[in-house]
C-alpha cells in the first residue's frame, strides 16, 4: 500500500487519473488496525485495477479535515481526483469495503 502524507496527497490522489482507494486511519484506532489486514488482502486481489493508498490522519490532520474525514476508519474511493464513495466507522466492515471496491473495478 502506497503511504500518503501531507506533501504527496494532492499529487497522488487529487491529481491522479483513475481509481484510488484511500484508507484514512489513525494512531491508536483499533477498528483501523483490525481492518488493515483485509485492505492489504484486497490490494493483492484488486491492486491491478485500483490503486491502494493509506493516510495516517494523526500525522496529516489538515489533509483529513480538508477531505471532510470526520470519523475513523474511513475508506474512500476517488476517481480522477474526486471522491465517489466512502465507508465510515461502523459501515467500514471488511465485507462492505470489498463490495465497494467491486463496484468500481
Amino acid at each position: 500500500m502506497f503511504e500518503l502524507d501531507k506533501k504527496n496527497f494532492q499529487s497522488e490522489v487529487l491529481e491522479s487519473e483513475g481509481y484510488v482507494l484511500v484508507d484514512f486511519f489513525g494512531d491508536g484506532c483499533e477498528p483501523c488496525e483490525a481492518l488493515m489486514p483485509h485492505i492489504l488482502k484486497y490490494e493483492e486481489t484488486y491492486g491491478d485495477k485500483i490503486r491502494f493508498t493509506g493516510l495516517n490522519t494523526s500525522k496529516a490532520r489538515r489533509v483529513a479535515i480538508s477531505q471532510q474525514v470526520m470519523g475513523l476508519p474511513n475508506i474512500s474511493i476517488y476517481k480522477d481526483g474526486e471522491r465517489v464513495d466512502e465507508l465510515v466507522k461502523d459501515d467500514a466492515t471488511p465485507q462492505a469495503v470489498e463490495e465497494m471496491i467491486k463496484k468500481y473495478i
